[in-house]
């Protein structure tokens, strides 16, 4: 499998990952006021529509997210692939916080939602950095065989 379909697959994974931890923290009732899915769907102009929500996040998650980490892994720093999917998730992050949080009205470092808004999400974007890193990892490290079995 080359890198970019390891690095599409490695997305794909982490954002299921992330998905069951967004779930489980709305289950919870933990931060009903950070409903990621949510902004993302008053963000591209459908509020309401959960379903564009989840396309979005699982098209920046995979998409994006998993082909930018294969073409910089080579260049990201850490000497396993679950650290460098940590710095490229801790980069994600800080991006959101800085871009994507005050363009959904959430403040700067989303700081509108309360101080928990900028630690739940870090620990979230660790966590999907260090999924994409390790599934990542998993599937460029296997190495086909090209020999032949022997017939002997």
């Amino acid at each position: 499998m080359n890198n970019w379909t390891s690095g599409l697959v490695a997305g794909f994974a982490a954002t299921v990952a992330l998905s069951a931890l967004m779930i489980m923290k709305s289950a919870m009732g933990i931060m009903p006021q950070l409903d990621l899915i949510e902004m993302m769907s008053r963000m591209v102009g459908a509020p309401g529509n959960v379903a564009i929500g989840w396309l979005v996040h699982f098209g920046i998650g995979t998409i994006a997210w998993g082909l930018l980490f294969a073409w910089l892994d080579p260049r990201l720093p850490g000497n396993t692939y679950v650290l460098r999917g940590v710095v490229l998730g801790s980069g994600a992050w800080l991006l959101m916080m800085i871009v994507m949080m005050p363009m959904a009205g959430a403040g700067f470092f989303g700081l509108g939602l309360g101080i928990m808004a900028p630690i739940m999400t870090l620990v979230l974007h660790v966590i999907f950095g260090a999924v994409l890193g390790w599934v990542y990892g998993q599937m460029v490290s296997r190495v086909p065989s090209t020999s032949m079995p022997n017939a002997g």
